[in-house]
């Protein structure tokens, strides 16, 4: 049925499959950070038989019927704009407003539940974090993939290799990586306690969703953009 086993990287799996993105979410697979760890691996490191999650994943690539970009052979400009148009329009959008959300929730549920402060902090220096990267991948490293798409020759930047800036924009996707495991970790998987009021669910259901924006978000980055971009700079430059 497929070209790729349990030795493909959950990453190319979800490069190649979109849709098997919802699979390993429902397992707590990291396929954006950890794409690069095997399909078998990455199962082993969470204790799931390797068969039963490759089971689930065919299923959705049978039962898929959405249509899908195909951005491993998409335009680098058009990955590019794709990133910038849906997941840096929604950061833009969604960090102010969890922001005023958590500072609600934490004033009116604070005393009860000490673990918010903790929550409030881990946010604000994720959005602290997300907002120059945003910027220095607009203005910076997406401007220089374009180019270099475009010209149809090596190009010169001022960083030097693409491969530069990319090394930076991967730690501090590791660094979100961390960040929002340990808001996972703090909201018990987003559970809503008894005492929730809609302000408090509204939170945990927008924390959930910027997860799951997150992990897709930075897939396309790690998984698909970025090494496309090294390996057309590398042809370039007949390396």
């Amino acid at each position: 049925m497929t070209q790729v086993n349990l030795n493909t990287t959950v990453g190319n799996w979800v490069a190649r499959y979109p849709q098997t993105s919802r699979v390993f979410e429902s397992f707590e697979i990291d396929y954006c950070c950890g794409g690069g760890k095997s399909l078998e691996q990455a199962c082993w490191d969470r204790q799931l038989d390797p068969q039963h999650v490759l089971q689930q994943i065919e299923q959705a690539i049978n039962g898929g019927d959405e249509p899908t970009e195909d951005w491993l052979n998409a335009p680098l400009a058009k990955l590019c704009d794709h990133i910038e148009q849906t997941h840096h329009t929604y950061l833009k959008s969604e960090l102010p407003r969890l922001t005023e959300i958590i500072s609600k929730v934490v004033d009116a549920h604070g005393e009860s539940h000490p673990e918010l402060a903790r929550l409030q902090e881990v946010f604000a220096a994720l959005r602290a974090e997300l907002e120059p990267h945003m910027f220095k991948e607009e203005r910076v490293l997406f401007p220089a993939i374009r180019q270099m798409e475009h010209s149809g020759a090596n190009a010169s930047f001022p960083f030097g290799s693409v491969a530069n800036p990319i090394g930076v924009m991967e730690h501090e996707h590791d660094n979100a990586g961390n960040a929002l495991s340990k808001i996972r970790d703090l909201t018990n998987k987003y559970e809503i306690p008894a005492d929730a009021c809609n302000t408090y669910r509204a939170m945990l259901d927008g924390l959930r969703e910027l997860e799951s924006n997150m992990h897709q978000h930075v897939h396309k980055e790690n998984n698909i953009l970025f090494p496309r971009a090294i390996e057309l700079e590398e042809a370039r430059a007949g390396v």
